[in-house]
């Protein structure tokens, strides 16, 4: 089990997305339930180790898929992680394609998110203070920079840049939303839970990198999605995440270098 002291050490964070559920291709040291002003988090926290480097790993809907993208409890688990010590996130996620070059198993890091979801607690700021967040630039330059460079290193095929749709769900989109998205908004991907997870992020001051691993070409495309064609994906997309996590993971430093996201407050509240 870890001491107290450990547990401060913790400064990295991953949320687990569709079919990266267990922290596996780490040492696991610890299981943690953390209570939170805003109820149950997802799942238990799991504590890991990975070349000297502690990680808190969540599991985005619980182990076993258990939780839909619309009742994932965003904000309980943001603040948990935050609580841990955590300073910087790396949130691997399922995604469809709008565009015939960003290919299913491609791996995508986005650099903006339209938002197309409708009933979800977007802040944890709700009455007595108010913040404005910034999402003009939603993710961490550091991590991008980062990842990206691994990314090439590792031969696999990505995309630095796109725009990430992200839908209420659980239901897929209809050939009119697809094509929507794709025509007119110009988005380069698709996906359920982007949103608010990333804007919390933003409001805890913690650095926060999405990686988008495309399973499908959603619908506007002549073979319609479906939940078993994503699955086999998955399992492709599942092994090219693990293997960058764990190359990325010793190289992630403390310091802030292009970002300012450890300073995200400073002009946001009112």
């Amino acid at each position: 089990m870890m001491t107290k002291k450990e547990v401060k050490d913790i400064s990295i964070g991953i949320i687990g997305g569709t079919g990266l559920y267990d922290p596996n291709i780490f040492t696991i040291k610890d299981e943690r339930k953390v209570y939170t002003p805003y109820g149950e988090t997802s799942d238990k926290i799991t504590i890991c180790e990975l070349n000297g480097r502690n990680i808190a790993f969540i599991s985005r809907h619980g182990k076993g898929h258990r939780i839909p993208p619309h009742k994932i409890n965003f904000r309980a688990n943001i603040w948990a992680l935050k609580e841990l010590g955590v300073k910087k996130i790396l949130a691997p996620s399922a995604v469809g394609s709008l565009k015939a070059k960003y290919r299913p198993s491609d791996i995508v890091i986005p650099d903006q998110y339209i938002d197309f979801t409708k009933n979800r607690e977007y802040t944890f700021y709700d009455g007595g203070i108010v913040c404005h967040i910034s999402q003009a630039n939603p993710f961490c330059p550091d991590l991008q920079s980062l990842v990206s460079t691994e990314l090439e290193k590792l031969s696999f095929k990505y995309h630095n840049k796109g725009t990430y749709t992200c839908i209420e769900g659980p239901r897929f989109s209809t050939i009119a939303e697809s094509t929507y998205y794709r025509k007119v908004l110009n988005a380069d991907i698709i996906g359920m839970t982007l949103v608010p997870e990333c804007i919390l992020a933003r409001e805890m001051e913690i650095c926060y990198l999405s990686i988008s691993t495309i399973t499908d070409y959603d619908v506007w495309s002549k073979v319609h999605v479906n939940s078993r064609e994503i699955i086999e994906t998955l399992k492709t997309n599942v092994t090219k995440i693990k293997k960058l996590l764990g190359n990325i993971i010793p190289k992630i430093s403390d310091k802030q270098n292009k970002c300012e996201c450890g300073s995200a407050l400073r002009d946001a509240l009112i």
